[in-house]
């Protein structure tokens, strides 16, 4: 049985130029994916020009009190998103925990890459600002 290989790659989103080449540099496999995830969780809908159905409606629920019912309907909201617009994952977990000190929501998300057995996680804080 042959293994997939497939190799995935995304611009570097901060512009760095690359020091030998002067090209723009590259996020490959698990890093492109977690920039991904994050881009599109930090994405509002009607954001992107062409495309209003990308985006990820948790931030008008990071202003609700974190009760379990938000907890699980913000929960829902990254599952759907990543399972409607990451087709090169597969979700494992998400977990969410309120963050006081930092005003904010931290999330872990759980995933494998489609082509690998090797568990990742993307780690970051929701911040309550606008």
């Amino acid at each position: 049985m042959a293994t997939n290989s497939r190799s995935y790659t995304d611009l570097n989103l901060a512009f760095t130029r690359h020091p030998s080449t002067g090209d723009v540099t590259k996020k490959t496999n698990v890093e492109a994916i977690k920039a991904s995830l994050k881009n599109l969780i930090q994405t509002k809908n009607y954001e992107r020009p062409f495309h209003p159905e990308i985006g990820c409606q948790i931030h008008g629920l990071l202003f609700e009190n974190f009760t379990p019912v938000v907890k699980q309907v913000m929960k829902r909201t990254i599952e759907q998103m990543i399972d409607k617009f990451e087709p090169r994952v597969t979700l494992t977990d998400v977990r969410l925990e309120e963050s006081p000190d930092e005003n904010g929501i931290r999330l872990d998300i759980y995933f494998r890459i489609n082509n690998t057995q090797e568990p990742a996680t993307l780690s970051t804080t929701l911040l309550r600002i606008r």
